[in-house]
């Protein structure tokens, strides 16, 4: 990718005495925006149109390891003169997009870093600093301006954020239940008549989601967890963070064994599974809950 960051967010729980802090500290104040980033499901990474009124549009293609710790962000950025039909584009292309983040933030530049104070519907008040590369020197220079605004600002530990916007607000069921349930409804279960919807998210935010799909030989029917974890790996995918499960006859309906492993070659023991409807409080389990004293590639030897 053309450009990168250093970056790091935490929770921001004094807004107006971090201001000041960042005063003190001789930031510049470069004025408030107000940003409307519209998430799609990018193929490779993350992709957002970001709208922020009189100061225009960009599209942003980026990635981004999901850390608590300064980590790097590689970005391309395009400038937009027509965002509303681009969005109108980019859905059609792409389907309707996985999220939206609007904001309020302040800017503070220092020393080649953006420090921004950030305001998120939804979400709450935060700070994230941008260490622009190479306006902000090189890399270990950089992560030497972020530690010292850590130390000015009292930034603790325990108020870091690994992900970004976008992911926490999708980190609720609700997206990925309803995502299950609309695909249960195309299930083909002309056999069992017990029609199974799952979906999956991915890291970049995307949604993918499958049926149960059985045949005459009912033996070699599909689950929806396959279904779902297909079409992830057909997108270019290879990672999920959260899974849900719905079924039409069952309130709670579990995966099955053998999709517990499927899960869990693409999850982490701690990825959450939601089993229950859309509309309802799912009942919550995690993949190492679900299948615990699992064995990974590492079991099979070099």
């Amino acid at each position: 990718m053309a450009r990168a960051n250093l970056e790091l967010k935490a929770v921001d729980r004094d807004p107006e005495a971090t201001a000041a802090r960042c005063l003190a500290l001789g930031a510049v104040p470069a004025g408030t925006l107000h940003q409307r980033d519209t998430y799609f499901a990018g193929r490779h990474g993350r992709l957002k149109l970001r709208c922020q009124g009189d100061a225009g549009s960009e599209l942003i293609a980026y990635r981004r390891a999901d850390a608590s710790e300064a980590r790097e962000s590689a970005y391309v950025l395009a400038p937009v003169s027509a965002p509303d039909a681009l969005a109108e584009a980019l859905e059609a292309a792409l389907g309707p997009a996985v999220v939206v983040v609007s904001k309020r933030r302040r800017l503070f530049l220092w020393q080649g870093v953006r420090i921004h104070l950030d305001d998120v519907d939804g979400l709450g008040t935060f700070i994230e600093f941008e260490a622009v590369l190479p306006g902000a020197g090189d890399l270990d220079t950089a992560h030497a301006k972020l530690a010292r605004l850590r130390g000015e600002l009292a930034i603790d530990d325990d108020v870091l954020a690994a992900g970004g916007y976008a992911d926490m607000l999708l980190d609720g069921p609700q997206a990925l239940l309803r995502a299950a349930s609309e695909a249960m409804r195309n299930a083909y279960a002309p056999y069992s008549k017990f029609r199974v919807g799952a979906a999956v998210r991915a890291p970049s935010g995307a949604i993918y989601a499958g049926a149960n799909v059985e045949n005459v030989s009912y033996p070699q029917g599909q689950c929806a967890e396959a279904s779902a974890l297909g079409v992830l790996v057909a997108a270019g995918e290879a990672a999920i963070t959260a899974v849900a499960v719905v079924a039409e006859r069952a309130e709670i309906c579990p995966p099955c064994g053998g999709c517990r492993q499927r899960l869990l070659e693409f999850g982490r023991d701690e990825t959450p599974v939601y089993l229950g409807r859309p509309g309802s409080s799912p009942r919550t389990v995690t993949l190492g809950e679900l299948l615990p004293g699992s064995f990974g590639r590492e079991a099979l030897g070099p």
